[in-house]
């Protein structure tokens, strides 16, 4: 199997409205992504399965679901990167990540915390991004890809619970901003762990 890297341009267009008030970043759509053309499009990415269970809701199917379970629960969702090489939908392979610029979302929404989706993008926002909103809160969470093995469904909602805290406000999310230091530290996921191969299955 060839590892060559391929120069990909982000194409898909950031989700937030006037309400948004917690974004969440990935780091680049993968080609199952940028064919299904909306985020985490893997059929075995747990970030959408993720998402209902926090709310107690049935799963988005759709992208019309998927966009109306966000903006109903005031999250904004896009990727750090505009632009990278890269090898299939392996992280741990981008060279030359250009970053996107997220004032488009921060600047039009009332933005409150910055969560970003393993390591990879945790790497690269605070590259690119944490020192232009250091007074931003920032939470590094696990990747929802089946390469990162070692977390069950339920791991990963339990890891993912203060997102909704933030989401919704008051007490619960004024504890969670609380305890998060200016720039949270990164989380190891197995997907990132061996430089210019592949994530098993393209399942970003």
């Amino acid at each position: 199997m060839a590892h060559t890297p391929t120069l990909v341009t982000h194409t898909i267009e950031p989700l937030f409205d006037s309400r948004s008030r917690v974004l969440m970043l990935g780091t680049m759509p993968s080609p199952k992504s940028r064919e299904y053309g909306f985020y985490y499009g893997h059929p075995r990415n747990r970030f959408w399965p993720v998402m209902a269970r926090l709310w107690d809701e049935p799963p988005a199917t759709t992208i019309a679901e998927k966009k109306a379970l966000m903006l109903r629960h005031r999250l904004a969702v896009w990727d750090v990167l505009a632009g990278c090489e890269i090898v299939g939908a392996s992280d741990a392979s981008i060279k030359r990540p250009r970053p996107n610029d997220l004032a488009r979302i921060i600047d039009a929404a009332p933005i409150e915390a910055v969560v970003t989706c393993g390591s990879a993008a945790t790497r690269h926002y605070e590259r690119f991004d944490a020192p232009r909103w250091p007074e931003l809160p920032h939470l590094a969470l696990p990747s929802t890809s089946p390469a990162n093995a070692r977390m069950s469904l339920d791991a990963l909602v339990k890891a993912y619970a203060p997102v909704r805290d933030l989401a919704e406000g008051g007490e619960a999310a004024a504890r969670v901003l609380a305890a998060l230091a200016p720039t949270a530290a990164a989380v190891s996921d197995p997907e990132d762990s061996a430089p210019g191969v592949s994530a098993p299955g393209d399942a970003r």
